[in-house]
């Protein structure tokens, strides 16, 4: 299938496949057994060239574009999760919102944490505020030349094993009076007042620790706080648009793992064999695997065209359309792809000595994670309809009129 892609990309696709089969792959079984953080992946990743690749040259990255990141995240998925949410977060989220509205000196401490091996975190998510996030409670109040920051995060990807996160809190000025939503920079272990609380028990991604994170009279310097040019006051709409990207990646990792599930199913096909002939000969296993590629091959291109939306070096996210339609689609298809991989392998593929039970339930997470199908439904809707849709009780545009809609 012709990808459009340049020979750097091509090259630079191979060069994480061969990193993915012989480095990845043969620790993926024992990071989800052992349920620890994979530092000597981190430090091969690092060795590579991995981390950090879409952060500007003159910060010591490589001005890769989304779409060599999306390209190296695929490989890695196929053969290790972990291995692939890695890439993600040191190329997209936190770090791609830092480098496009962060200060100078903000952006060299960032790039530094990340080319020594951290992945920043996002502190969004509050127990009573998931994908209602302006209803976080978690508050900054101006107290001079800092920031005094409580509050509770839960669900924060990398609990106890980032150093650096990126903070949304509600911003108060010192007479009190909310200014909105903002980010604000703090370095675990260096910042007085950030703690790390229980860590959740996951279903997959087991080597990737999801936690709360306590915040306790943190204070942050006001040189730490990350305004985009629209303020505080509205800001908090530009901040988000680092989901953008992380949902690119997202829906790329849940495509990698899909990609990996279908290889092993297609092997499988052509050597196991009942009723005295190989399994790929029924006309029932060779729809399920025509169906599977369809899916598939959908998949990346929606996702490809999502990370193409951004160009290298620039500062701007992929097109909020594209980039939920990408992750709606790759996320719900992926989950079908490996359930049907496992199937063709029956009980086989239900055993842990295979990596699809593993697969079936790491990518379960992604339909979920980085905003949810249901929540994105409703952006492509309003994107579609032009209209702003407000979940709040009460808060839906009334319902045009007739002549409304003729006009």
């Amino acid at each position: 299938m012709d990808l459009g892609l340049s020979k750097n990309e091509t090259a630079l696709r191979e060069k994480a496949r061969t990193f993915a089969l012989q480095v990845a792959r043969p620790r993926a079984a024992a990071i989800d057994r052992d349920e620890q953080y994979p530092w000597d992946i981190v430090k091969a990743l690092q060795e590579n060239g991995f981390l950090g690749m879409t952060m500007p040259k003159a910060l010591g990255g490589n001005d890769c574009s989304f779409l060599d990141a999306v390209l190296v995240i695929e490989e890695m998925a196929k053969c290790c999760t972990v291995t692939a949410r890695i890439v993600v977060e040191t190329n997209m989220g936190a770090i791609s919102t830092v480098m496009a509205y962060g200060s100078e000196s903000q952006k060299k401490l960032a790039a530094r944490l990340v080319l020594e091996g951290d992945k920043p975190a996002i502190c969004i998510t509050e127990p009573e505020a998931g994908s209602d996030t302006t209803a976080m409670t978690t508050r900054a109040d101006r107290r001079g030349d800092v920031y005094v920051i409580n509050g509770r995060k839960h669900w924060i990807t990398g609990a106890s094993v980032s150093r650096l996160h990126l903070i949304f809190a509600r911003v108060f000025d010192e007479r009190g009076e909310e200014l909105g939503i903002g980010g604000f920079l703090a370095v675990r272990d260096e910042s007085k007042g950030l703690r790390v609380g229980r860590r959740e028990q996951t279903m997959g991604l087991r080597g990737m620790p999801e936690g709360e994170i306590i915040f306790e009279d943190l204070e942050v310097p006001t040189t730490m706080a990350v305004l985009p040019p629209s303020g505080f006051r509205r800001g908090f709409a530009d901040l988000m648009n680092a989901y953008n990207s992380q949902r690119v990646g997202a829906g790329t990792v849940a495509m990698g793992i899909a990609a990996g599930a279908l290889d092993h199913a297609l092997g499988w096909t052509k050597t196991r064999e009942q009723f005295g002939r190989p399994i790929g000969e029924f006309q029932g296993i060779q729809w399920m695997l025509a169906d599977m590629e369809v899916q598939l091959n959908a998949a990346r291109l929606m996702l490809y065209q999502a990370a193409r939306s951004r160009g290298p070096g620039n500062s701007a996210f992929p097109d909020p359309m594209l980039a939920a339609q990408a992750k709606i689609f790759a996320s719900e298809t992926s989950i079908k792809i490996v359930n049907d991989a496992l199937q063709i392998f029956g009980a086989r593929g239900y055993s842990r000595e295979l990596p699809l039970e593993r697969m079936a339930r790491d990518v379960r997470m992604f339909t979920i994670g980085g905003g949810t199908a249901q929540v994105l439904r409703t952006l492509v809707a309003s994107k579609m309809l032009g209209w702003k849709l407000p979940q709040t009780r009460g808060g839906y545009m009334p319902k045009p009129s007739m002549r409304d809609a003729a006009e």
